[in-house]
This record gives C-alpha cells, sequence and structure tokens, in this order.
C-alpha cells in the first residue's frame, strides 16, 4: 500500500480530510521522534491585560467554537466578504461545514496516537480493540487507566512498542498535571501548541488537527498539511506549493475563520481529484 493512502486520520472526523492531506514524511518523522524540526513559530494573537491583578492574567480574545451552524454561518459571511476567489469556492458547495465530535480532550489525543500512519480500516480495528480493553468502552479511556496497561498489553491489540510509549507518555502528563482535559479547553492556540507538542509522539500538525475536529477553533492554519497547501495553490494560481510564511500571508484574510477556510481547501483539492 502506497504511503499516500496510509492517512494519518489523527482526528475524531478524520473522513473529512482528504487522502492528499497527509503531511510530508520528514515531518510526519519528526512528529514521531518529538523533534522541534516540526515546531511553527505562530504570529501571536491580540490579548489584553487586566491591569488590577499584581499579577496581570492574559485574556485571549476568540471567536465562538464551530460547534453550532449559526457560528459557521457568520464564518461563512466573514469568508465571502473578504476574498472574493474563496468565496465563489464557498458557493460551489451546497452543504457547510460540520464539527461534531464532543469526546472529551484525552480520548480525542489517545485516538489520534493511535491512527497515526495507519489506513483508516486498521486504524479502527486496533482503535476498537482498545476501547474494549476499558470498562465502560471510551468513557473508561481515563490516564490512570491507560496508565495500568502495560506496553505487552498494547502490543496483544496491535499497538505497537512506540506507540504504547507515545500513550503512557500522554497520560503520565495527564497524571502528573501538566496537562488535564480542564486546561485544554482554557488554553489558546499557542499554549496548545506549545504544551501538547511536549507529548512523544504529538507534533504541530497532530495539534492543529485536534484544534479543528476536536475543540473546533475557529482561526486554526494548519500550515504543514500538503491538502490545505495544494488547495490555497490552486486556489490563488500559485506555480509552487507555498511555504508557512507565504501561507500565513494569503490566508490572513480569512481571519478569524482560518479553520473553515482550510476546510473548504480539503473539499477543493478532492474536487479536482474526481474531475
Amino acid at each position: 500500500m502506497s504511503s499516500l493512502r496510509k492517512t494519518l486520520t489523527a482526528v475524531n472526523q478524520s473522513s473529512l480530510l482528504p487522502e492528499s492531506s497527509i503531511v510530508a514524511v520528514k515531518l510526519a518523522d519528526s512528529e514521531a521522534s518529538g523533534s522541534s524540526s516540526s515546531r511553527i513559530t505562530f504570529r501571536p494573537r491580540k490579548i489584553r491585560k487586566v491591569s488590577s491583578d499584581p499579577s496581570p492574567r492574559i485574556i485571549v480574545t476568540a471567536s465562538p467554537p464551530l460547534s453550532t451552524k449559526s457560528t459557521v454561518a457568520i464564518a461563512l459571511r466573514h469568508l465571502q466578504s473578504s476574498d472574493e476567489l474563496l468565496g465563489a469556492l464557498i458557493k460551489t458547495h451546497n452543504d457547510p461545514p460540520v464539527f461534531e465530535s464532543s469526546n472529551p480532550p484525552f480520548l480525542s489525543l489517545a485516538r489520534s496516537i493511535l491512527y497515526q500512519q495507519l489506513a483508516t480500516k486498521a486504524a479502527k480495528c486496533i482503535y476498537d480493540r482498545f476501547i474494549a480493553l476499558f470498562d465502560g468502552g471510551e468513557s473508561g479511556v481515563l490516564p490512570e487507566s491507560v496508565t495500568s496497561l502495560s506496553a505487552v498489553d498494547l502490543r496483544k491489540i496491535g499497538v505497537s512498542g512506540r506507540k504504547a510509549s507515545y500513550l503512557h507518555d500522554l497520560a503520565d502528563k495527564y497524571n502528573n498535571g501538566l496537562l488535564s482535559d480542564e486546561l485544554i479547553m482554557k488554553m489558546s492556540d499557542e499554549e496548545l501548541i506549545d504544551r501538547l507538542t511536549l507529548v512523544k509522539g504529538i507534533g504541530v500538525w497532530t495539534v492543529h488537527m485536534f484544534m479543528i475536529f476536536s475543540l473546533h477553533r475557529p482561526d486554526v492554519l494548519p500550515v504543514g498539511d500538503l491538502g490545505v497547501r495544494k488547495g490555497v495553490k490552486d486556489l490563488y494560481g500559485l506555480k509552487d506549493l507555498p511555504g508557512p510564511l507565504q501561507m500565513e500571508q494569503l490566508c490572513e484574510k480569512w481571519r478569524p475563520y482560518r479553520s473553515v477556510g482550510s476546510w473548504y481547501m480539503w473539499r477543493l483539492i478532492e474536487a479536482r481529484k474526481t474531475k
């Protein structure tokens, strides 16, 4: 099976991602090794300080999550008015984007690890076996219960030794308080990238997919995603695939709904492949 069919389906709604959205091998390798080369510097979001606090807290201004039809509708109106080319693409799609996943963050991240670099069918088989190890199914997938599973237990259901170490590292960071579902829900996008990429096996691309499809964050631009890069190249008639800086510049007009703009880039590539 070619590498283009071993999709990195590391999100709850992996069916929304085209096969063309596979990250380059170099990026996938750097995620697996935890290399700092997969880290991308992002432009800071607008913030304001609360001066009445002796240790000022930073409040991040953000749009509501993409969990409701009304928020998606607002995003579409903004994108259509701010980008003529993207607006024309949006009009060709009758059905708007849907962001429905409701799994808790820990489960979503564990699932992302299990799905990495596997074809969808094989990944789902292993994931189902993984869930069967816990009392209560998915609701029983908790940091302490994952820690109780040995690498041997996980290998018996088809999880590689490397991925077993990734799952244990994720659980350990929850158990020691570095991460929690509550903290994740409160973190800014930049904080999520900084904190989650400390987990072995989780790189920037995985965090981007997690933020879009699990947390429904509205303004995520996955500059390392091959499908989104191809979509931007085709939309603007570029000669070459855009790099991170050019992606940021071209898609600046999509703020604060770059997640939705990215969703349409995947759809654009899918449509081109069927012609």
